[in-house]
């Protein structure tokens, strides 16, 4: 227990099925350059989802002049969000709010059904692709899947709680990291070696008080994490250049009386359910230990960027970090202690968190012991497994740019042509949810938060072909005095949507 913690904290109870969401910007590869550039194709998929599939109703009012501008992107029929993210000009797929960590994994899938549909019906399937990854090799970009969790806690207790979660944020890769083929170097004295090019847009500018640019490095020939190299920042409320493990965000539509909304930017995109069950359903649990005051001060890391670099490039895969304390411990020393905590305080509390901490400990007792064993578990496993048989089978090296585009290949959510899927089709990518399931979650929102009273509202407004209309996380407006405000994301406002 933290002894100077609030006693409103320390007594406080974790609420069950904590709210949380995922936010996935998808690589677009476009292999017809008659087709256009993959500025274009993002916008087309985007228009064609709303106006021809009709998958959910298009924002026809501004919702960030500079980031979302009207017509970018709107709500689906699953309660979720698909995007134009300006920034970049990426596909982005947000998850409705979802309480279960299964559910999260079922919609977080569903978004890879939506895109390959998309395509597929669009007749680009063979001369476009759409990757769940999250760097790009050459040209020196980043791109994000970011997490949300509501979080309960007063401004001097969240700000307190971030010192214990960073540690956990920075080791935690060494299971959810989706791995890579080399890496990148921030160059702030010189632009010689920049391979990263601004797009043509204003945002790209917009706040933008640091800069940098980035040069391939090669001198590690692979490591867990596809985005370390680029983050720069603990904390940070900016983004771009400033890119941090947490960026705090405020916003009506996800805070909700005492609960806050903690935004993680350095997570990244997971091909495996396994792994991404495991890096949601852990968060969860250290959050819920946050929450309850339960975290020692001993996790506390000297510098936690460097051993977020540190971590992600250490070819011993012994991921040694320095404590605040002084000293060093193994990373998986490290996740032992929230596991031991978490284990003690919340085993058998509902079968989703045993899972968790049945599969926490597992994995952790195989990283230490024999971590090429994940390879039908973690993403990084499996990658790294199939570049050392490419290299073994080509007689070739870590240099070979062919690696590079193996890496990516690995990502591509096309089921007839990713790799990732060859390994799900023959057995060596472990299941933890029904296809069946991430089929439904295409169409329909969870039955257990206000996503499913926005979803049930847009398939009304849709039937009857409202014109006028204003739909966000937190209210659905329409024909000027019609107003279903949800305010709390636990409720699923059945009732109220019906009376709407």
């Amino acid at each position: 227990m933290w002894p100077n913690a609030p006693t409103t904290q320390r007594q406080r109870k974790p609420f069950p099925g904590r709210i949380a969401g995922i936010e996935t910007e998808y690589g677009c590869f476009v292999r017809d350059e008659s087709l256009g550039q993959p500025e274009a194709i993002v916008e087309a998929v985007k228009d064609y989802a709303f106006q021809n599939l009709r998958l959910g109703l298009i924002d026809i009012h501004d919702r960030s002049s500079a980031f979302e501008p009207a017509y970018s992107g709107g709500f689906l029929l699953n309660g979720g969000r698909l995007y134009v993210d300006e920034v970049g000009s990426h596909e982005e797929y947000a998850t409705p709010e979802c309480r279960s960590v299964f559910d999260l994994v079922a919609h977080e899938r569903a978004g890879r059904l939506i895109l390959q549909r998309i395509l597929n019906d669009m007749g680009l399937a063979d001369s476009v692709s759409f990757h769940n990854n999250s760097v790009d090799h050459f040209g020196g970009h980043t791109f994000g899947c970011h997490e949300n969790y509501l979080f309960a806690a007063d401004d001097a207790f969240f700000r307190r709680s971030l010192q214990l979660l960073l540690p956990f944020l920075v080791t935690r890769q060494i299971f959810a990291g989706a791995g890579r083929v080399a890496g990148h170097r921030l160059n702030r004295r010189d632009l010689k070696r920049n391979v990263m090019q601004l797009g043509e847009y204003p945002v790209d500018y917009v706040w933008v008080d640091n800069f940098y640019g980035v040069e391939l490095d090669n001198s590690v020939d692979f490591q867990l994490s596809q985005r370390a190299d680029h983050i720069v920042r603990a904390v940070s409320g900016r983004v771009r250049f400033n890119r941090a493990i947490i960026n705090p965000k405020h916003d009506s539509f996800f805070d909700y009386g005492e609960y806050q909304r903690l935004h993680l930017l350095f997570g990244e995109a997971n091909m495996n359910e396994y792994a991404t069950a495991l890096k949601i359903g852990t968060t969860m649990l250290v959050l819920d230990l946050l929450e309850v005051a339960a975290v020692p001060d001993e996790v506390m890391l000297g510098d936690p960027l460097q051993s977020l670099k540190s971590v992600s490039r250490d070819p011993t895969w012994k991921w040694p970090v320095e404590r605040a304390a002084g000293g060093s411990i193994g990373s998986v020393d490290l996740q032992r202690i929230y596991l031991a905590r978490a284990r003690d305080l919340f085993q058998n509390r509902d079968p989703d968190t045993d899972w968790i901490l049945r599969e926490w400990e597992a994995t952790l007792n195989a990283l230490e012991h024999d971590p090429q064993s994940l390879g039908d578990r973690l993403d990084w496993v499996a990658k790294r497994n199939m570049m050392e048989l490419y290299i073994e089978d080509q007689g070739t090296s870590w240099r070979d740019d062919a690696l590079h585009s193996l890496d990516m290949a690995y990502h591509d959510i096309n089921s007839e042509t990713g790799l990732f899927h060859d390994l799900e089709r023959d057995g060596y990518a472990r299941k933890v949810i029904p296809n069946e399931k991430v089929r439904k979650a295409v169409t329909n929102a969870p039955v257990n938060t206000r996503a499913w009273g926005r979803a049930r509202a847009i398939r009304r407004l849709m039937k009857d072909g409202v014109r006028e209309y204003i739909i966000d996380w937190d209210g659905v407006y329409a024909s000027g005095d019609r107003v279903l405000e949800m305010v709390n994301p636990f409720a699923n406002y059945d009732l109220e949507t019906e009376q709407f």
